[in-house]
Order: C-alpha cells, then sequence, then structure tokens
C-alpha cells in the first residue's frame, strides 16, 4: 500500500513548497526545520494505523480510560540527510527506539547497478515492533532495500514497517513494491513525483537533501 499524503490538501503543502523553492531551500536552518514538520506530519499520519488499547490513568479529579498504542515503535534512518527527517518523527514518538545507518553510496549509470557499503549499522532489536524506515528522498528505490534487509539481518524482524520519504520518484516506488513484495510493510511520501534525471535525482524533486540540509560534501 502506497499513501501520498499531499493529495490531501493540508498545511503539509506549505512546508513542501519551502523545501522545493530552491530560493527559501538555502536557508539551511528552515531546510531542515521543514525536513523536520513534514517527518511530525508524516508521524501522525501513520499513528492512525497502530493498534490501540484502554488505560486507565488519573487526573486531578477522577480516572479516566485513554486510548493509547499498543505498539513500540523504532524508527531507522540512513545518515547524514536523514536525520531532521528522523527527528521529527521522534518528536511524536518521543519514546521511540532509533536505529542508524551509515552507509556510502556508489550510483553508475549502467541500468540496474549500485553499490552500497556499510560502514556501520547500530540498532536495537526490532523483533515485533513498529519500524520506521525514514528517508527524505525515495529515488531509485535501490539504497533503501538495501538498507532494510540490512537492519532485519541486524535487528530481526519487526511486526510491520513503514517506509516514510519526502519525496518519492514513482521508479522507485515500484522497484521497492516489487522487491519487497509479499513483506509486512507500508509505503509513505509527502510527496509523488513522476521521473528521474540521468543522474539519479527525482526530478522535479528538491535537488541533493543532504547539502542542502547540513553543506556541501566531497
Amino acid at each position: 500500500m502506497v499513501n501520498v499524503i499531499d493529495t490531501r490538501n493540508s498545511v503539509l503543502n506549505t512546508f513542501l513548497s519551502e523545501i522545493r523553492a530552491v530560493d527559501i531551500q538555502q536557508d539551511r536552518m528552515r531546510f531542515r526545520r521543514n525536513l523536520e514538520r513534514v517527518g511530525e506530519v508524516m508521524a501522525y499520519e501513520i499513528s492512525k494505523t497502530f493498534d490501540y488499547s484502554a488505560r486507565t490513568i488519573q487526573t486531578p479529579i477522577n480516572p479516566i480510560s485513554v486510548m493509547l498504542p499498543r505498539q513500540e515503535v523504532v524508527i531507522a534512518t540512513v545518515l547524514r540527510a536523514g536525520l531532521p527527517f528522523h527527528q521529527g518523527f521522534l518528536n511524536y514518538f518521543d519514546h521511540a527506539g532509533s536505529a542508524f545507518v551509515s552507509a556510502r553510496r556508489a550510483y553508475s549509470r549502467v541500468e540496474g547497478q549500485i553499490e552500497i557499503r556499510f560502514d556501520s549499522v547500530y540498532t536495537p532489536d526490532l523483533t515485533g515492533k513498529q519500524l520506521l524506515l525514514v528517508d527524505p528522498m525515495l529515488a531509485t528505490g535501490k539504497s533503501l532495500v538495501i538498507t532494510y534487509r540490512e537492519l532485519l539481518k541486524q535487528g530481526n524482524l519487526p511486526a510491520h514497517t513503514h517506509i516514510a520519504s519526502v519525496i518519492a520518484s514513482r521508479q522507485g516506488v515500484e522497484y521497492v513494491e516489487k522487491e519487497l513484495a509479499g513483506e509486512p510493510l507500508t509505503l509513505w511520501t509527502a510527496a509523488l513525483d513522476e521521473a528521474l534525471t540521468d543522474k539519479f535525482y527525482i526530478d522535479p524533486g528538491l535537488g541533493d537533501a543532504g547539502d542542502l540540509a547540513f553543506g556541501d560534501k566531497k
């Protein structure tokens, strides 16, 4: 299942427009904050899919029964571009565990060739939990699929995985759907773009999220 959140107009549209706009996105602090705010909106939407159970709490006046999420959550991201987006989810799932993947990506112009080198993977036990794998850009989908499989090698099998991006390409979504068919997962994206450039940037996209958030890299 793929959920495209900007198909339903909301304040999310403002955050997305500022993330994309070349004259606004140059403000790194605002760019990072907008990634964070998109993460907050998506965390709220994903929370609607969780299972809830009644729990009694004591107010200053009388007890009351409230519905609270039953599942434990782990939020995972790939360094470095994913950090502000990850923080947005953590703002809402403030008791969640966190997983981080340090990886180097090398893309080839030859279709189907991609190399991902994992320097390190840090994850809590994922068994039976809700895994939120969050990455701002879902371009080809290849690195995300490899990251997902690497997390499962290290952290065991979650009950369900939610893959969330700020902007996804249709090609990337189709690749993930094909490669992870039958897996217990749901795809979420704030916006869905139709094309990729010859350098595998999403078109129209927003550019390089990591460089915009933290500065150019060598």
